[in-house]
């Protein structure tokens, strides 16, 4: 992808930023989403070997994972509206080096608590990194390729899917799952070492607003409605992949060594959507939200007729994974509803995507648990994507109506002076 800076927007200490300098910032920053992405994902793969090396049991050992969401949700505001005052780019490294220091103290954890309690340390920088990242990339982009900056930064967390998390699982296997740990901390070091190198230091990336203004965002509707529609729209993606496994096993018949291969795919999907929806939000966004809304409305479906092929659910399960494309639309929509407070609504927008990981699944099981049968993830994957998009319509709606308000003002102001 090429940049080519706005002088107001790309300018550094010593003036406006190479187009080469821009690209060594974004590389920076999606260097992050690699570490974060590693760092999220791998230890579910891992949990089994972690719970029995720490003696607890699985569903205990779920609780690691639990706690790093909590830290997302909670870190993610409260980040944002205590360092509102903060330079964007000191935030970026000190967040990076949290995140270091959660995941090294993991790797060194000497009991179970200790270590759910470092995956909650671990978790607290995650939104709050991505939602000023954003910002940062869309402030050295052209306005009309904002959401393709956005998807770049994400890159990193869909490319960890699909290298970083396999690499990650091979060490846990072979060298102990705190080797893992260790690789995402080294990462996250390397990260705050590339931002400080390469980072802009003035511009468009420091962050003029207070704690209150900040908290003003969560007074707009329109705000509160993208969160939302990420939270549950999203979770349909979430209902299907979280019972990827006994679904492949269970229902397609296939061993349990295929789902490596099946989770690559998955990850292959994330990279094709989050590229192919960072460039269709710049293109017509509200209309690439509501359609990518509708994708994955149509692929959670389809896994009721392709569940019991593994073929056939190995392309279900690539056309799921592009379901990612709706991150960029609304992190992008965040930026253009939150006016002064963008900080906090940005990082919000991943607060809600880890709602969605939460929500998903705990209906997905439900459906399970209530004896509709393995496919039925793919009934609440449509419906929460439905839901979804039911409240982005309304979302759009207000908005029309609002600009349509706001043009008829002028038109009877001035047949009346008339």
């Amino acid at each position: 992808m090429t940049f080519s800076p706005s002088p107001d927007t790309a300018r550094d200490g010593a003036g406006v930023m190479s187009p080469a300098r821009v690209r060594l910032v974004i590389l920076a920053l999606a260097m992050g989403g690699f570490a974060i992405g590693i760092g999220e994902f791998a230890v579910m793969s891992l949990m089994p070997n972690i719970a029995g090396n720490m003696d607890v049991s699985l569903p205990r050992g779920s609780h690691m994972i639990s706690a790093y969401a909590l830290g997302v949700v909670v870190g993610a505001p409260v980040i944002a509206v205590l360092a509102a005052r903060l330079p964007r780019r000191l935030l970026l490294i000190g967040l990076m080096l949290l995140y270091a220091l959660g995941h090294l103290a993991s790797a060194t954890a000497g009991g179970f608590n200790w270590l759910v309690g470092f995956r909650f340390v671990s978790g607290l920088p995650h939104g709050a990194y991505f939602g000023i990242a954003s910002l940062v990339a869309a402030s050295l982009a052209p306005p009309d390729r904002r959401a393709r900056a956005v998807a770049m930064v994400m890159l990193g967390l869909t490319l960890a899917t699909l290298a970083g998390v396999p690499l990650a699982n091979w060490m846990g296997q072979f060298l102990g799952w705190r080797a893992s740990f260790g690789l995402v901390g080294a990462l996250a070091l390397l990260t705050a070492v590339l931002l400080a190198l390469f980072a802009p230091r003035g511009g468009g990336v420091a962050s003029a607003t207070s704690p209150l203004q900040e908290l003003g965002a969560l007074r707009k509707p329109q705000v509160l409605l993208t969160i939302a529609t990420g939270a549950v729209g999203f979770g349909g993606m979430f209902a299907v992949y979280t019972y990827l496994e006994p679904t492949l096993v269970q229902v397609a018949g296939a061993p349990a060594s295929v789902l490596p291969l099946m989770l690559m795919v998955f990850g292959l999907g994330m990279v094709v959507g989050n590229i192919a929806g960072g460039w269709m939000a710049d293109r017509a966004l509200m209309p690439a939200i509501a359609g990518i809304l509708l994708w994955i409305f149509l692929a959670c479906l389809l896994v009721l007729v392709t569940a019991g092929n593994v073929w056939a659910l190995g392309l279900n399960v690539f056309l799921v994974g592009c379901g990612v494309a709706l991150g960029a639309g609304l992190q992008t929509r965040l930026m253009d509803v939150a006016q002064e407070a963008q900080t906090l609504a940005a990082a919000m927008n991943h607060s809600a995507l880890n709602i969605a990981n939460a929500l998903g699944p705990w209906l997905g099981g439900l459906a399970i648990a209530a004896g509709y049968g393995w496919t039925s993830t793919g009934w609440v994957g449509a419906l929460l994507s439905a839901a979804g998009l039911a409240i982005f319509l309304c979302s759009w709606a207000l908005e029309r109506r609002k600009v349509a308000q706001l043009s008829f003002e002028p038109a009877e102001r001035s047949l009346q002076h008339h």
